[in-house]
């Protein structure tokens, strides 16, 4: 028999499978079905920032007398503040005590205020720990990449004031230095940082000339990314590397092992196959090890990272001219 128990962010898992947060993570009952398949832990869907603005705002726009009652606006904004979060706080508190594996909120942040009494609160509804996800889009042309990365640094000094429990970072490659801030986003004190996260991608409707979304759903081939970044930045990290974004089977999950990643997290493909693929993939996982004679995952996890491979230079090459020399 294998052991799949691991350790992520300091918290005991019975797998290194891990739900991320999804529409799939926003209910008691889903979260049940999980556990139920064999998940070691569970992302809760986030709440945003802009979530709660925009509720509010949305009110008060409806509201007849708020143009007639100024001091009216500030009620009906905290109210709506309040019972976005009382729901969530309510998501929480159930989640814990419907299932026996460790359960994650989510906040997608992109200030260091508005948020982080929520955050004292969810630590208060019993969450195992908080990942927070966030991104800066480095599209101002008048704002150096130091002021973009600033932030990163200040949300999780004015988290780690408030919270006790285990924090993560979701971040995205959009860094001119992405190694050198992973590691120092490291030493903030945050036990995790999820490597990466995946946002809305824009495309042009040219019936209607519209704005909408597309690529919705990770593609297989989208692991590429996470698995060079795990492999070559989990040895010179102070914290443990999840990975996320195109694992959509067992062979995927192994590889991210092997980079180096304590956790690995999966949405797109539970949405494409149901919840039975957490229980496929880690079967997948159970048959490799038993055929490799690993016992643990301890035995092999990092074994394939850029300090451990023999030809690490596979990891830091972006040309391909052993490939593609010959086609013209």
């Amino acid at each position: 028999m294998v052991n799949l128990e691991t350790s992520y962010m300091g918290l005991a898992l019975k797998s290194p499978l891990i739900v991320g947060s999804s529409g799939l993570t926003n209910s008691v009952e889903n979260i049940m079905e999980i556990a139920r398949h064999g998940a070691g832990a569970v992302v809760l869907k986030s709440l945003f920032e802009e979530q709660i603005k925009h509720a509010a705002s949305s009110t008060i726009m409806q509201n007849e007398l708020g143009n007639a009652y100024p001091e009216a606006e500030d009620y009906i904004r905290n109210y709506t503040r309040e019972k976005d979060v009382d729901d969530y706080l309510k998501l929480v508190e159930k989640s814990k005590k419907a299932v026996d594996i460790p359960i994650l909120a989510s906040i997608n942040c992109v200030t260091n205020t508005e948020w982080t009494t929520f955050a004292r609160q969810i630590e208060g509804a019993g969450a195992d720990g908080l990942e927070l996800n966030i991104f800066v889009m480095p599209s101002d042309p008048n704002r150096e990449g130091k002021q973009n990365e600033a932030v990163y640094f200040d949300i999780v000094r004015k988290i780690l004031e408030v919270v006790n429990i285990p924090v993560a970072l979701k971040i995205s490659y959009y860094f001119s230095s992405l190694a050198n801030t992973v590691m120092k986003l490291s030493w903030t004190g945050v036990k995790g940082i999820v490597l990466f996260n995946r946002f809305f991608s824009p495309d042009i409707d040219i019936e209607n000339l519209e704005i909408k979304s597309s690529n919705i759903f990770s593609s297989p081939s989208d692991i590429a990314i996470s698995l060079r970044w795990i492999a070559m930045l989990s040895t010179h990290v102070n914290c443990d590397l999840a990975a996320s974004t195109g694992v959509h089977d067992g062979n995927g999950l192994i590889k991210e092992l092997l980079a180096g990643a304590k956790a690995v997290q999966i949405a797109s493909v539970l949405y494409k196959k149901g919840f039975g693929e957490i229980e496929h993939m880690t079967e997948v996982l159970e048959n490799w090890m038993e055929r490799k004679n690993y016992t643990r995952l301890e035995d092999f996890i990092g074994k394939m990272s850029i300090s451990e491979a023999e030809n690490p230079a596979s990891y830091e090459r972006v040309q391909f001219m052993k490939h593609f020399s010959g086609i013209e």
